[in-house]
């Protein structure tokens, strides 16, 4: 008794140190998905990548990231989330260091795949450990606040650092930059995170293959479709057999006494509803972050250092609200009202976002709607995640993360990969129906707006008739 009293003063004097270890696990887990972008030219030239395969620098990390998330949870209840974070880090800075001194497209794409995969361990461990290190539900929701801010500062930093370090530094530096941090990280863990909860049971893994490899062949599915076609051979063939994978999975886990799975945690209140919601609001916000990025260089003419400094206003009312308010909101209004009022905000700020003209001002055009849609992700990010894992059990709290970080990332890999496609095809169209350029490129870019806030809106019917505000 005396242990387990000591252990709770621990965790009750660290926990905020923790909190600082953990929220910055979630900003480089963040951060690694977009600080390469301002790079490709540059690895591009060094590396003779084609101009095709610069995708893989992005695909390599997603694919793996997205592939092993619901592994990754379901080793940090089996083993102890600290470990399976611990883990993580080791093997991300490894990954790191393989990518930064890369001197081939495969040695740099083997890198950014081994980042994935530790990504894909840290992310679902580090939210357990932080429901286990923070019990009172008023810490809590200011605890998810923070975590949500790191995200979205993560996001933000990954570009503009990109430009910065690409531009005073060498590219090289976006990847070695990890190093230190993780190193950080490694150093206090032990010292100032709680082991976690360790679960009796063992790890299947003829469906821990299965299920990954299923979702490995449907997010590589997702985004090489846009370049090799939807109907083609290759893609409609990783569709089946990723269906044919999964029905497998389904009728082992029903089977099995340890499965990696557990169908029956989707009874939980909110969880499935929620989970769908999480992927909607991914498939709507990624692709506005993306498409507004590419508004910025290519209808403005941004640079991409000052398109970075036009974004910093979206991750500053970000961080402020899910920092200073979002504890309180969902305390005073709860769950459900939160993530209406954020899936509405987000909605009509795509809605604007579709009217941009090809011939527009940032301060009129873009910040107004930007900081629209930064107001409904702060308010609807850390409600919809608090509602997709309000019910799982103590036990299942990694599992429950996986499933959070698997939806939102297959959400984002899907909805990106749709709108795209949709983008891509009304350009097209208006470059042979006699516009320019300019106009052609902006029409697909106000269409993948307009994709975005339909899938927001789906989202927000699905949460308006199907989430419960958990107490």
């Amino acid at each position: 008794m005396e242990n387990v009293m000591n252990l709770h003063s621990v965790k009750n004097k660290n926990r905020w140190l923790a909190l600082l270890l953990l929220c910055t696990s979630q900003f480089m887990v963040i951060m690694d998905t977009s600080i390469i972008g301002v790079a490709l030219p540059a690895i591009k030239n060094d590396l003779g990548y084609s101009q095709n395969g610069l995708q893989w620098i992005f695909n390599a990390y997603v694919v793996l990231f997205g592939g092993f998330l619901l592994l990754g949870g379901r080793l940090s209840d089996l083993f102890g989330a600290r470990k399976i974070f611990i883990w993580g880090f080791l093997i991300l800075t490894i990954a790191s260091f393989i990518a930064g001194i890369s001197s081939s497209p495969f040695i740099l794409n083997t890198g950014r795949a081994l980042q994935g995969l530790g990504s894909a361990l840290i992310a679902p461990a580090a939210m357990t450990l932080l429901m286990s290190t923070f019990t009172d539900p008023k810490e809590l929701g200011k605890a998810f606040g923070f975590w949500g801010a790191s995200a979205a500062a993560g996001g933000s930093a990954g570009v503009f650092l990109g430009g910065v370090i690409t531009e005073w530094l060498d590219w090289r530096w976006v990847f070695f930059i990890n190093i230190p941090i993780a190193v950080t990280v490694l150093i206090f863990s032990k010292r100032y995170l709680v082991p976690g909860r360790v679960s009796s049971g063992k790890v299947d893994w003829t469906s821990a293959i299965l299920g990954t490899t299923a979702l490995i062949l449907l997010v590589y599915g997702i985004v090489t479709a846009e370049s090799v076609g939807w109907l083609s051979l290759q893609t409609v063939g990783l569709m089946l057999i990723t269906v044919f994978l999964t029905i497998i999975f389904i009728s082992l886990q029903k089977k099995t006494s340890d499965p990696i799975l557990p169908l029956q945690i989707f009874k939980a209140p909110n969880l499935a509803a929620g989970n769908v919601v999480m992927a909607l609001m991914a498939a709507s916000w990624i692709p506005l972050w993306f498409f507004l990025n590419l508004y910025l260089q290519q209808i403005l003419q941004l640079n991409a250092f000052n398109s970075g400094l036009a974004l910093l206003p979206m991750t500053i009312i970000i961080m402020l609200i899910m920092v200073g308010f979002t504890s309180k909101l969902i305390a005073k209004f709860g769950v459900k009202k939160n993530l209406i009022a954020g899936f509405i905000s987000l909605t009509c700020s795509l809605i604007l976002f579709s009217f941009v003209p090809d011939e527009g001002s940032y301060w009129v055009h873009v910040l107004p709607a930007s900081l629209l849609g930064a107001l409904g992700m702060s308010l609807a990010y850390i409600p919809g995640t608090m509602a997709s894992m309000s019910g799982a059990k103590p036990e299942e709290t990694g599992l429950a993360s996986g499933i959070v970080n698997t939806s939102y990332q297959i959400g984002s890999a899907i909805g990106l990969a749709i709108i795209s496609v949709i983008a891509v095809t009304i350009t097209k169209f208006n470059i042979e129906s006699g516009s320019s350029n300019q106009q052609a490129l902006n029409s697909g870019f106000q269409m993948a707006f307009a994709g975005a806030g339909i899938f927001c809106f789906i989202g927000l019917l699905i949460i308006i008739t199907k989430i419960r505000s958990p107490k």
